[in-house]
């Protein structure tokens, strides 16, 4: 190892990127209209010139975002991808998450790679339970966010209603930004409170806005509401926003052009930059000179024809360059980056230099795994990437046994994504695959067959959870195991897994064993 190590040579001075990073993650409930705000985003910053809307006719459902067989046919995202993009000299790395609590896990991880996030609402359901689930990941992270209330040219809730449910349901300091001039069939516009100024319905290539016409009394009801809210909630604070006690609120309307450029224009100006990310045996700071990135997600057969596999790195520290050696720190070994990319959704970039922020992606064969620290040589492992114990466990039964081979490799490439956990049981041969919501397997059958043109079904499994279990006695732990080989498997790292047959039989079983942990999640560590 100390030879791999020698090969790599340490930077001297702090590293600055020439433009400014903004790297933020789109959350929301299922159909809050987030991937229509992403494709708006992009059409607003000039990444795209027509965004595909996935309830548009059949030949249009086509986003840019959702680039997967099965998002086109069911018109929801069902994994993160990664928009790289420049506007007004500001580089944005735009993360679109799955909305489908199915999906929550690689939202999950994605979050981890985020300096900021975009809450999308509903304005006629408010806080959703997906929503609510995923706000509470950004707060355990810190993580800043901007609330967009939506398709406010709908019929929907009263903005104090909405603003006082965001405080209340989140225990978040409230400031809207922009306030709708009516809504529904009343619907003329927004206000943009600072400005003092009405925003009309905007023009994607940066023309000027359409003129508001706003009624007499529909005028005094909207001055009366802003001077309200002026006296309900505090003023924008910067400092609070970025510590994330304070949510900048902006309605708005994704389909119709409403408040978009004013959100991307808030991301630009207000938005943090790459700042300390949570490592051991020290946090790591964006200027810090020496390279280092943590891989959040990997992406199997994003090119069916190359069987590829791509690692989604944010870069931490330091200025990459495409070529450069990186120590990979569970592995123990150097490895060349030599082709990184950038990503467009499903389109790519060669990737000749990135800084902290940057998401890049590195080809491999499957030498890295979601969790992986890359640096220029430091023993360094960035933390708080979980893999969550799943709660459908099913039995995998193979159309064909003579392509069993085949399906192990499949499901291991689809493993290391996050996809499922797989699990080997120690009496028994089948493979039982675990995931957190019942959508995760149809994607998983339909993927299989799809990629690897092998057909499978899944069948009832005797297990109704699965827990990690360790101990710091190992001569306990294997005694543990031993007593109780019906209920143990290995998971893909070779790491003992309970398989649960009830929760009745978990709780006796932490009864019976209390020196042994049954973990809920489980870290990759470093070997």
């Amino acid at each position: 190892m100390m030879d791999d190590l020698a090969l790599i040579a340490a930077p001297a001075e702090t590293v600055v990127s020439p433009l400014p990073r903004r790297t933020f993650a789109i959350i929301s409930h299922p159909d809050a209209g987030k991937t229509t705000l992403t494709e708006k985003l992009l059409l607003f910053g000039g990444a795209i010139h027509e965004a595909g809307m996935v309830k548009a006719r059949r030949e249009r459902r086509n986003t840019r975002s959702d680039w997967m067989a099965i998002e086109r046919q069911r018109g929801i995202s069902v994994t993160s991808s990664v928009m790289t993009f420049t506007w007004r000299d500001v580089v944005f790395n735009l993360l679109d998450t799955p909305g489908h609590q199915d999906f929550s896990e690689d939202t999950y991880r994605t979050l981890t790679a985020v300096d900021a996030a975009v809450m999308v609402i509903d304005a006629a359901r408010g806080i959703e339970a997906q929503t609510l689930k995923l706000f509470e990941v950004c707060r355990l992270r810190d993580i800043p966010i901007v609330t967009f209330i939506n398709k406010i040219d709908r019929e929907g809730l009263d903005p104090f209603a909405l603003l006082d449910e965001i405080a209340g349901t989140l225990a978040l300091d409230v400031t809207p930004l922009l306030w709708p001039v009516g809504m529904g069939g009343l619907f003329r516009g927004c206000w943009d409170i600072a400005g003092n100024r009405p925003i009309g319905q905007q023009a994607p290539d940066g023309g000027p806005a359409q003129p508001v016409d706003i009624p007499p009394e529909q005028l005094t009801e909207l001055r009366e509401a802003i001077e309200l809210a002026g006296a309900g909630y505090p003023s924008f604070d910067e400092t609070a926003f970025r510590a994330g006690h304070l949510t900048p609120v902006l309605f708005g309307s994704a389909l119709k052009d409403y408040g978009v450029a004013e959100l991307l224009a808030m991301l630009a100006d207000c938005a943090p930059a790459p700042s300390v990310q949570r490592a051991e045996p020290h946090p790591v700071a964006a200027d810090d000179p020496a390279v280092t990135g943590f891989v959040f997600k990997v992406q199997a057969n994003m090119d069916p024809n190359h069987r590829d596999r791509i690692a989604f790195t944010r870069i931490c520290s330091g200025r990459f360059q495409r070529g450069m050696k990186l120590f990979h720190v569970r592995a123990g070994k150097t490895m060349a980056v030599q082709a990184p990319i950038f990503f467009f959704a499903r389109d790519r970039s060669l990737a000749e230099e990135a800084y902290p922020g940057d998401i890049i992606g590195i080809p491999n064969h499957g030498s890295l795994r979601v969790g992986d620290t890359l640096t220029e040589g430091e023993m360094l492992r960035f933390t708080g990437i979980p893999s969550f114990a799943p709660e459908i466990l099913r039995r995998i039964v193979l159309a064909d046994p003579m392509r069993a081979k085949q399906l192990r490799r499949a499901l291991e490439d689809l493993a290391e994504e996050g996809v499922a956990q797989i699990f080997r049981p120690m009496l028994g041969a089948d493979w039982i695959v675990g995931v957190v919501g019942a959508l995760q397997l149809d994607v998983l059958a339909a993927r299989i067959d799809a990629e690897y043109k092998i057909p499978i079904r899944f069948e009832t499994a005797p297990y109704a959870t699965a827990r990690w279990v360790n101990c710091d006695d190992a001569r306990r732990l294997k005694e543990f195991v031993d007593a109780n080989q019906a209920s143990m498997g290995l998971d893909r790292d070779d790491s003992p897994v309970f398989l649960a047959r009830d929760s009745w039989s978990l709780r006796f079983a932490t009864e019976r064993w209390p020196e042994i942990r049954f973990s809920a999640t489980h870290e990759q560590a470093v070997t």
